[in-house]
């Protein structure tokens, strides 16, 4: 049977097609790079900065923390009930406290409150520069200028990926308290045992490998949705700019993440 020969126009379409990806990882990393860069220098904390941030982070974090921390308890009770009651069904109660620790704060409530920022805010950015297409169809990003960057991007992705690491770190604290709760009640006698218990959870390895994470999940998810508003055509379709890209991301770092922890 012979083959049939691939037309030159669409080896070009896919060529352009890499080419725009490639464009398109580059300016998302150098975005995310140029906020980090901005993070770390004195100078950019100036108070029209520290005003903006300050309010991004009312916005974005101290609105939404009460209702989503209570929304997350009420979920993570349920969930603890259930491992509890299956636990002690099958004889494995000294097994229920940890399997509860490493499900709910290792990896779901992470995820849950990156989710949560993602489609609260991190999603809603309205394209605010435009690429630029060249004669040759190659696909341009254009940077924004550095004022710009300074005095509304970077407080905006600073105020969200803050937003994912208080919420994740105070809803943890509430699921491992829910957690002793339901497993010792009121009594202080099980201080001992549930700290070694966790002890041996968090050793060296997993608390750097969940500090990293969640780092990771906070930059994702306030950089992917704004790199690609940043350069996304008039909308096309109901499909927010970055959607895809921003979930394929979290689930590269939960990947990575479960592979390094288990296997």
């Amino acid at each position: 049977m012979p083959l049939t020969p691939v037309h030159p126009q669409r080896l070009a379409h896919w060529g352009h097609t890499v080419q725009r990806q490639w464009a398109s990882w580059r300016f998302m990393l150098q975005l995310g790079a140029s906020v980090l860069v901005l993070a770390l220098t004195p100078g950019t904390y100036t108070p029209l900065f520290q005003a903006t941030t300050a309010r991004r982070l009312v916005i974005s974090t101290w609105q939404v923390l009460p209702w989503f921390t209570s929304l997350a308890a009420l979920l993570s009770l349920v969930l603890i009930r259930i491992v509890v009651v299956t636990a002690l069904s099958y004889g494995l109660s000294q097994y229920a406290l940890q399997m509860m620790v490493r499900v709910l704060v290792l990896e779901l409530i992470p995820l849950s409150a990156a989710m949560f920022v993602a489609l609260r805010s991190g999603l809603a950015f309205n394209a605010g520069a435009l690429p630029t297409v060249s004669a040759t169809g190659a696909h341009r990003v254009q940077a924004p200028p550095f004022e710009r960057l300074r005095g509304e991007l970077a407080p905006q992705v600073l105020a969200d990926a803050f937003s994912v690491l208080t919420l994740a770190m105070v809803s943890s604290v509430v699921a491992l308290l829910l957690a002793y709760l339901t497993v010792y009640g009121l009594s202080p006698w099980g201080l001992p045992g549930f700290t070694r218990t966790v002890g041996q959870v968090f050793d060296l390895a997993v608390s750097l490998g969940f500090m990293l994470k969640a780092f990771l999940f906070s930059m994702a998810v306030a950089v992917v949705p704004m790199a690609a508003s940043l350069e996304a055509p008039p909308a096309t379709s109901t499909m927010q700019p970055g959607a895809v890209r921003l979930f394929l991301v979290l689930l590269l770092i939960e990947a990575a993440s479960l592979t390094l922890k288990y296997i």
